[in-house]
């Protein structure tokens, strides 16, 4: 710890377990005090604007003051309650209007407090569908080379094996199957005879749609999506949206599977759905799922319940979000961050450690050659004022909606003022966060 550091840090940072990093080599982390709009203020006085909307999630900003009195408001009225028994007017409202939103076909909303146990829930109501049917051997989820899902047991088992960072667990994780995307007709060809042969065994097909977010941004057209909805529809198998980083008009479009013009039979939502605020994930499904758990059979309901499910505030301030969607110009936003991020970053293309520069919507990813010393890179982008932290080698912009452009133009100054004076790369492997 610096002298500088403020004694609550002192004190505390010594008994903290941090993620993804290796506590005995990694730099001391920031102590914010504060946040407000797109900036982060520092204990020492520094602000830095924020690339990332913590983890993609402060889609309106920080503290933005609908959200806060929402949560406020309902804090004087009930914080708490537990969703065995009784029930509460924000989660039911949220409910409502999720399936609103989705659109036709979506009819019921199951609330928990994580991605990860959103998608966890999502496996857990496929295999039952098929369970409830008579169908006790489709077990399988069958995902994709990229994918992330979480970092929780059943989750880490839908994991891209090879980019993950779940390798500690191998042996522990139920056997799943990775495929790569159905991005043209060999692959496609490839996962529809795969699917031919082990139908009677698989579940489900999960993807994350359009953008494989901890992957690197990674990116696939919505004919892919498409694609996936065919051979689901061929085979009789379920098809789930992992929509907790693309949901919520990161893509240019309130949830990315509009895009493609095909539903799934279950989305997850995570993320911004409370406008990084509280946490609170939902996982959704529709009516051909619901009919499978609609039975006088007990043994047929879905025996998942986390403590605080459906957490009032966190549903109060999630239906303050939706508000604002509906309220201020988020798409047009979108669409506006879209353009100036592909204007401003096409000149990182001709610095020599950049491989590509892609961009959907409000994500933007510049990829290197080679895995950088990332360390090295967050102390410069800190210097510069922003902050920014790299996946592996790609360095990665996802800031807020409601961003000003001199703001999105320090980040994007930020990333080619670094790139032109990149060290050299790391000999250790990336990183990846959820």
């Amino acid at each position: 710890m610096l002298n500088s550091a403020p004694a609550w840090m002192n004190a505390g940072h010594p008994h903290i377990w941090l993620p993804y990093v290796q506590m005995k080599t990694a730099d001391d982390p920031l102590p914010v005090v504060a946040t407000e709009g797109c900036r982060l203020h520092l204990a020492d006085g520094r602000v830095l604007i924020d690339g990332i909307a913590s983890w993609w999630t402060a889609c309106h900003g920080y503290r933005h003051p609908h959200i806060v009195q929402a949560i406020h408001e309902q804090l004087d009225r009930l914080p708490h309650v537990m969703f065995g028994g009784l029930v509460h007017e924000p989660a039911l409202a949220l409910a409502s209007r999720l399936c609103a939103l989705l659109g036709p076909g979506f009819e019921r909303v199951f609330l928990t407090e994580s991605g990860s146990v959103s998608v966890e829930v999502a496996m857990k109501m496929a295999r039952q569908y098929w369970f409830n049917q008579g169908q006790p051997r489709r077990r399988r989820i069958l995902s994709f080379a990229g994918g992330y899902h979480g970092d929780t047991f059943g989750t880490m088992a839908v994991c891209d094996p090879a980019i993950g960072m779940h390798a500690a667990f191998a042996s522990m994780l139920p056997a799943q199957d990775v495929m790569p995307l159905p991005v043209d007709a060999a692959s496609e060809a490839c996962l529809d005879a795969v699917l031919q042969q082990e139908a009677g065994h698989i579940a489900a097909l999960l993807v994350e749609p359009l953008v494989q977010g901890a992957a690197g941004m990674r990116m696939h057209a919505p004919q892919v999506l498409q694609r996936l909805r065919a051979l689901a529809d061929r085979h009789g198998v379920l098809l789930i949206f992992d929509e907790i980083f693309t949901g919520f008009g990161r893509t240019g479009s309130l949830f990315a599977f509009e895009q493609a013009g095909v539903q799934p039979d279950i989305l997850t939502l995570s993320k911004a759905l409370t406008g990084g605020t509280l946490p609170l994930a939902a996982t959704v499904a529709n009516a051909r799922v619901c009919a499978a758990f609609w039975s006088d059979d007990p043994g047929h309901a879905l025996m998942h319940g986390p403590t605080y499910m459906g957490n009032p505030l966190a549903c109060a301030a999630a239906m303050a979000s939706l508000d604002l969607f509906a309220t201020e110009p988020r798409l047009p936003q979108v669409h506006r961050i879209e353009a100036t991020l592909r204007e401003q970053l096409a000149v990182c293309q001709t610095l020599p450690g950049v491989r590509e520069i892609r961009v959907k919507g409000a994500i933007a990813a510049v990829e290197l050659h080679a895995v950088p010393d990332r360390a090295a890179l967050c102390r410069a982008f800190v210097r510069a004022g922003v902050w920014v932290r790299p996946l592996g080698r790609v360095v990665y912009l996802t800031p807020s909606f409601v961003i000003s452009h001199d703001e999105l133009t320090a980040l994007t100054q930020a990333i080619h003022e670094v790139l032109r004076v990149l060290p050299g790369p790391s000999i250790r492997g990336a990183e990846r966060e959820a």
